[in-house]
């Protein structure tokens, strides 16, 4: 079937540019990207939000400063393989 679309010059370019690499040509490009598109699982609009269920009086949750991440580590593997001798 024959249609005709709107595409951006930059992308057309780079449609003309990767079938020319391909041997192939920009509309079987083009119905291979939209071919792909369909077959991704539509995104359902009916899925209730996510809610992350907590539990106590709020505050922080650790005793470790989450903005350093060495230092977590660092932590981690201490407490996992105890301190240097």
């Amino acid at each position: 079937m024959r249609t005709t679309i709107t595409v951006d010059s930059q992308v057309m370019e780079q449609l003309r540019e990767r079938a020319a690499q391909s041997g192939g040509s920009v509309s079987r490009l083009i119905e291979q990207a939209v071919r792909l598109f369909l077959q991704a699982p539509a995104a359902d609009s009916h899925e209730e939000p996510f809610e992350l269920v907590t539990f106590g009086a709020g505050g922080r949750f650790s005793n470790h400063n989450l903005d350093k991440a060495s230092a977590l580590l660092e932590a981690e593997d201490l407490e996992r393989f105890g301190k240097r001798r």
